[in-house]
């Protein structure tokens, strides 16, 4: 049950290993995740850039705006679309999502 008098978004860096396979390929792999945690939403694992397979991925033109986070940029995976996302500008609150990425699904 949710708490009403507790945070919309909290994040929680780990070193948990966190790793994302997609088609048998392996496109992330880090124990730097922040966990960002929003009230009525599954746990998001953020990725920094420099342990995803960015050179694999290719931006594609879906953006999507949160009132709390901001502007999603998303990216594809060969024929897979919109596998991950990424805000460039979170907003304020958010800043230590910058620029990471997060993909769909159990990772």
């Amino acid at each position: 049950m949710d708490d009403a008098s507790e945070p919309r978004i909290t994040l929680h860096p780990h070193s948990r290993r966190v790793r994302v396979v997609i088609d048998g390929t392996l496109l992330a792999d880090t124990t730097r995740a922040i966990e960002l945690r929003e009230r009525g939403y599954p746990p998001r694992q953020y990725l920094p850039r420099d342990d995803v397979r960015m050179d694999l991925l290719t931006p594609s033109d879906t953006v999507t705006h949160c009132p709390f986070k901001g502007d999603a940029s998303y990216f594809l995976f060969g024929e897979h679309k919109d596998v991950a996302w990424s805000y460039e500008q979170p907003n304020d609150g958010t800043e230590a999502i910058k620029g990471r990425v997060v993909f769909y699904g159990d990772c």
